[in-house]
């Protein structure tokens, strides 16, 4: 054990994102301990106990928590990820005040309306590679929900741009250098979008306190912030940026729920024939539990304090393992097993199912944007199950622990694909 535990350490997070944490907080039987991360001394946590302790904002911040390269790539710059205190409060109830029911309804609507002009599409296609599609049209419905316009033949290139910035945090070499450039690039569209919004609503009426509603590029290019001032336009196209780049994210999750509608034969027929919300409830939260998504999130201790018998001195970085948490046998019967039925009447608690992160929507830094996953996922689900037929060839669908984000090597590939709701309509 001893010489495993020495081996264990010498392997850098960066070559495994996924798992590490937890393997060694089980072999030193511990859920915090002390590590370094690119040369800086970093204080690792893993379970549900730890996340709450994580998201206490007594005691965490997130300036300056994350690799600067998240910065540069994922997040952007002066977002909402990297505030605290009141200004994240005022900043992320925008961000919820665009996830009201009625405006999470136009957005399933619009994300089914492209799933099935996609599956009109890929009818006559030998093979679809699932990630590069369903990316694409989730790129569409976003930027359509937004507000945000995007010409047809554009669609691709946008969505190059989102994904590129997904791919990069954890990357080394091209794929990271690629999300850099994104980046830029990205910045650039999104600031223009706010501007333009801005300029058309000076044009249509004058200056008010911004729009009660509209869109979402509306609710971003009008918000003031705690200083009673409109955000810059570069840090508004962040936010914006904020919003359809997850939205495109989502695409991974529904490659994996491909992955594990393939790989349990049993769940594709159940929710094909049986008209259950709450089977889908359960399919869609194994899947986002099961599968990997980001392997941690950062913050920095607010002040010094003691939690588990172990120091944590003011300004140390702390990462939270999200992919050991949502794995933790602590808290999941089996969890290495997927098994949709544990979430069969069961509302998981904000601390032990979290891989968006955890703690509250409102007040703390959990995803915005966790219900629209949820919802998109659903959509996508019953489209795979009720609304096209399909066959995966044989292909590489192995998903490595070292690449983060994680996804299928083969991106999932499918062939045959068939509208089975035009066979339903006709008879057929």
């Amino acid at each position: 054990m001893r010489l495993m535990e020495r081996l264990d350490s010498t392997v850098p997070l960066a070559a495994r994102p996924y798992g590490l944490l937890s393997s060694r907080a089980r072999r030193m039987n511990r859920d915090v301990y002390d590590t370094r991360l690119l040369l800086q001394k970093t204080t690792c946590m893993t379970g549900a106990d730890a996340a709450r302790v994580f998201y206490d904002p007594g005691l965490f911040v997130r300036a300056g928590a994350a690799p600067r390269r998240l910065s540069l790539t994922l997040f952007g710059e002066n977002g909402v990820q990297s505030l605290d205190g009141e200004r994240h409060r005022a900043r992320k109830a925008m961000f919820m005040s665009l996830m009201a029911p009625d405006a999470r309804d136009e957005l399933r609507d619009i994300a089914s309306r492209f799933w099935r002009e996609r599956i009109r599409e890929w009818e006559g296609r030998g093979q679809v590679v699932l990630y590069n599609g369903v990316s694409e049209l989730l790129c569409q419905a976003v930027c359509a929900w937004t507000g945000v316009p995007v010409a047809e033949r554009n669609v691709p290139a946008i969505t190059s741009l989102l994904t590129a910035l997904i791919d990069a945090p954890a990357a080394i070499g091209p794929r990271y250098l690629r999300g850099r450039a994104a980046r830029r690039i990205a910045d650039r569209w999104a600031a223009g979008h706010i501007r333009r919004a801005r300029a058309d609503s000076a044009a249509e009426a004058p200056a008010a306190d911004g729009p009660d509603g509209g869109t979402a590029v509306d609710v971003i290019a009008s918000y003031r912030d705690t200083d009673g001032r409109l955000l810059p336009p570069d840090v508004a196209g962040v936010e914006l940026l904020n919003v359809l780049r997850p939205t495109v994210a989502v695409g991974r999750f529904v490659v994996f729920a491909a992955l594990a509608l393939h790989e349990n034969p049993q769940w594709r027929h159940r929710l094909a024939t049986e008209d259950d919300p709450e089977l889908l409830e359960a399919f869609v939260q194994e899947v986002r539990r099961f599968y990997p998504f980001f392997p941690m999130v950062a913050a920095r201790a607010a002040r010094d304090f003691e939690w588990h018998g172990h120091h944590f001195p003011k300004g140390r970085r702390v990462l939270l393992d999200l992919q050991g948490t949502d794995h933790d046998p602590r808290l999941w019967e089996r969890p290495d097993q997927f098994r949709p039925e544990r979430f069969m009447g069961r509302e998981p608690d904000a601390h032990s199912m979290i891989p968006q992160g955890g703690g509250d929507h409102y007040d703390g830094h959990r995803c915005a944007g966790e219900w629209i996953t949820k919802d998109l996922m659903k959509v996508s689900v019953t489209a795979l199950t009720r609304w096209m037929s399909y066959s995966v060839p044989p292909q590489d669908l192995r998903v490595h622990p070292w690449r983060a984000p994680a996804i299928p090597k083969s991106r999932f590939i499918v062939t045959q694909v068939t509208d089975t709701r035009v066979e339903a309509a006709t008879g057929g």
